[in-house]
């Protein structure tokens, strides 16, 4: 259960933020006990894959915040994404930590699964994100997407730290996205059957005298 949650909060956290998961695994991996990266996974401490993740992210953080290069960013992300949460899943869930010290017992049914699991996952929450974005800054006139970005940063963040420190927070996080979709979906429909509404009563223009 605990190795299932640590994937599911890692890939998650992926949909939000590709490089946020894979770096604080290979750091904390690399420089405290508190996580073992699986054999097959170690590339993930390197030093210059730490490095290259470090201005990939810096990047995708500023770009994030730009209102109309968010979108562009998004697109491209929807190949990436997804990748970052099959490996984040694959080796976070078959990875010893300070919580889940057997995780051969989720994984020897194949090694494949957790990557797809997390494919899965991870694109999911980016499709969310990249559909909610376009709504956001036009409601805003573009000043929601910095704010946006943030707090989708910061979740991807505590979440990636909650799946390897405390996985069952991972539900909490988990319930709290899912409620903040579906409260933006329900503000939306209502939003858009009210211009709907407002359309079909308002009055047709006055009829025009021709001589």
């Amino acid at each position: 259960m605990l190795e299932a949650l640590t994937g599911t909060g890692l890939a998650t956290a992926a949909g939000l933020n590709a490089y946020i998961p894979l770096l604080v695994i290979g750091a904390l991996a690399r420089w405290t006990d508190l996580m073992d990266t699986p054999a097959g996974w170690e590339w993930l401490t390197n030093g210059w894959v730490l490095a290259v993740l470090a201005v990939l992210l810096a990047l995708e953080v500023v770009a994030d915040k730009i209102p109309g290069v968010d979108s562009v960013n998004d697109v491209v992300q929807t190949v990436v994404r997804p990748v970052a949460g099959g490996i984040a899943f694959g080796a976070g869930s078959s990875s010893q930590t300070a919580v889940v010290t057997d995780p051969q017992a989720f994984v020897e049914s194949g090694q494949w699964v957790p990557i797809v699991i997390g494919i899965v996952l991870a694109l999911v929450v980016h499709g969310a994100k990249a559909t909610a974005r376009p709504v956001v800054n036009v409601a805003t006139l573009g000043a929601g997407a910095p704010v946006a970005s943030t707090v989708e940063d910061v979740t991807s963040v505590g979440l990636s730290f909650a799946a390897i420190l405390a996985p069952l927070l991972v539900l909490v996080g988990l319930v709290g996205l899912v409620i903040v979709w579906l409260r933006f979906r329900a503000r939306r429909r209502r939003g858009g059957l009210y211009r709907e509404t407002s359309d079909e009563i308002s009055p047709p223009p006055p009829p025009v005298d021709v001589p």
